[in-house]
């Protein structure tokens, strides 16, 4: 029996076993102290790597951050499509007619929460508290695996600080640059040496672009400050235990704010939502506790228990029980649990390391294998066996629902085709020479191929997967499972052979994910670290252009660039089902916000009452 279906079966016995609702097990059964409080309870699959925004972009630590910093703009919780609005900003920035500089006027009265690093004073928000946030960002020390998208917008003055650093010179925060300065107290501004037609919506990215404050960064060392976030936005970290539990409260001196979101009239649910919370004052819930839980099961088993509120990401393996048809599992119903089904702007995608020795390179043997192990590969498998349908087959990186995909592009990307996988391989000399059964490097050396994996269930039926289909080309494939902040940080190093990952948009444009192909993008969105001056010069080009038909066919160009190099194999596109109890009150999937806490509400008696 397979582990695919040893696992489908315990899951059948575990949700046909549970009580029903009223008799659950004794370990939920007394609500903890201190539960008339307004508490959202859920967990991660992945673990935490820290919360500053200078050193990390995983999901789930930028989940965290959203909702303890605040960038200058956000979005509009349920307006669709998306709308931007200002945040700390009074207005929206004041955008050059040439895109090459923009001007962000800040809200006066919003304040940092308690620190010793403020002496006992308040501490307001002020435009130099961006400046510097941006400036930390390019600081070598802190190895940010995003400054590669403000490199690439050429705020001008940074990089040659950088570039200096980097030498041996020493990172000075106080030196004053034209593309990044304070006007006054409460206005700065940006300027680029090319036109940025979209960099405002990094500034809607609160994991990314939130105000840190000088005198908190400096008291700690780098590694001591992902442990002790502090920021403007509406909760606080109150507890943190590593790679288990996280737990944020109410930031309670954060400014006055009142949901006013904007229900789209197509939308009766939203609407509901809008009516029934408008007014409330922001955040409505009080403590937001969330769990490590890297297996399917006993997070499902949590959420069914009530001992979780809500599960934003449906386990795959679980889709045909819970949700059979795409529709909600009666049991689930009679539960009033709730379903919300979305497309998430992601991508999942297998990459190779392009300057290792065995599969990296440009030559055409090198390229001829790496579309072989894609070719060889299901993907239909993969959507259907592991993801349940939950997922729709990638054709290039981009996704749909967002700016620069074509849905009339086609290509290998979701092809299988074991016959020509292997007429490939025989073609440029990867054949069996001497009779084993697996095929031997052209210059007839043993040829392993090495792929990065998890130690959790969805990782072991996708190892599954990738074994059965590079055996039946003849090649060789051994899995190395490590943690996946232990992964994250030997493939943005280039360690790694191979490794399979997700990459999704913080923003609405299609450029996150040509980055994954930008060659000074190595060992941040670039894990793949393709090089290849064509493709830079096309990336570096569509930055600048703003949306229209001549951006699109740059973008139509980039696509059949991945296709014909294959420094990744784009397996699919998530479609994210989310289940949550009715005490749950707002809850919706927000496209590209990852600080939706404050926006939910908690019936903290039902809460109570189901435990």
């Amino acid at each position: 029996m397979t582990e695919i279906s040893k696992s489908r079966r315990a899951l059948t016995r575990s949700l046909l076993a549970l009580p029903a609702a009223g008799a659950l097990p004794a370990a939920a059964q007394a609500p903890a102290a201190g539960s008339a409080q307004k508490v959202l309870r859920y967990a991660f699959r992945v673990a935490e790597t820290g919360f500053d925004p200078a050193q990390v972009n995983d999901l789930y630590s930028s989940t965290v951050i959203s909702n303890i910093f605040d960038a200058p703009l956000t979005y509009d919780f349920l307006s669709r499509p998306v709308q931007v609005l200002p945040n700390t900003a009074e207005s929206l920035p004041e955008v050059a007619a040439d895109f090459t500089s923009l001007t962000v006027r800040l809200k006066r009265g919003i304040y940092f929460q308690e620190h010793p690093a403020f002496k006992g004073e308040r501490r307001e928000l002020v435009a130099q508290d961006y400046v510097y946030s941006i400036k930390r960002i390019y600081d070598p020390k802190f190895k940010s695996p995003r400054v590669y998208l403000l490199e690439s917008a050429g705020i001008l003055g940074m990089s040659e600080i950088r570039a200096a650093t980097l030498k041996g010179a020493k990172f000075d925060y106080d030196r004053e640059v034209d593309g990044i300065r304070a006007l006054d107290r409460y206005t700065f501004q940006l300027r680029f040496a090319q036109p940025n037609p979209r960099f405002y919506l990094y500034l809607a990215d609160n994991s990314f672009l939130g105000a840190v404050a000088r005198e908190v960064a400096e008291s700690y060392d780098e590694k001591a400050l992902m442990g002790h976030p502090v920021g403007t936005g509406p909760f606080r970290l109150a507890e943190w235990r590593r790679s288990s539990r996280i737990v944020l409260e109410r930031n309670p001196g954060y400014r006055q704010e009142h949901y006013s979101a904007s229900a789209p009239a197509t939308d009766p649910v939203s609407g509901e939502i809008a009516a029934r919370l408008r007014g409330q004052r922001l955040p409505i819930i009080d403590r937001v506790e969330v769990y490590i839980v890297e297996e399917n099961q006993p997070r499902w088993l949590a959420f069914l228990n009530s001992e979780h509120d809500l599960i934003d990401e449906l386990p795959y393996d679980l889709a045909d029980l819970a949700i059979p048809g795409g529709q909600l599992a009666p049991a689930l119903k009679r539960r009033n649990i709730r379903m919300e089904r979305a497309p998430r702007a992601s991508v999942d995608m297998a990459l190779f390391n392009m300057e290792h020795p065995l599969v990296g390179g440009y030559a055409p043997e090198r390229v001829a294998l790496r579309r072989a192990v894609g070719l060889a590969y299901n993907v239909n498998d993969e959507i259907r066996l592991v993801r349940k349908g939950q997922s729709v087959p990638s054709q290039s990186p981009v996704p749909p629902t967002i700016p620069g995909y074509d849905p009339g592009f086609r290509s290998e990307m979701s092809e299988f085709s074991r016959v020509r996988a292997r007429a490939l391989l025989d073609a440029f000399g990867y054949v069996d020479r001497d009779g084993d059964g697996w095929r031997e490097q052209p210059d007839g050396t043993p040829f392993v191929l090495e792929m990065a994996t998890q130690p959790d269930q969805l990782s072991r039926q996708l190892d599954e997967l990738w074994k059965r289909a590079m055996t039946s080309v003849g090649l060789r494939i051994d899995f190395k499972a490590a943690k996946w902040p232990e992964n994250l940080k030997n493939s943005r190093a280039g360690k790694l052979m191979m490794w399979r990952v997700g990459w999704s948009a913080a923003q609405p444009d299609g450029d996150t994910f040509l980055a994954l192909g930008f060659g000074p993008n190595k060992g941040q969105a670039n894990h793949a670290r393709f090089d290849l001056a064509a493709y830079n010069r096309l990336y570096r080009e569509q930055r600048m252009l703003p949306d229209g038909p001549q951006r699109e066919q740059l973008f139509h160009e980039a696509k059949k660039f991945f296709v014909a190099y294959a420094p990744y194999k784009f397996v699919g596109h998530r479609i994210d089902t989310a289940v949550s109890h009715p005490w749950v009150i707002g809850y919706r999937r927000h496209p590209f916000m990852r600080d939706f806490w404050k926006y939910i509400d908690i019936d903290a008696d039902a809460q109570a009452r189901s435990a």
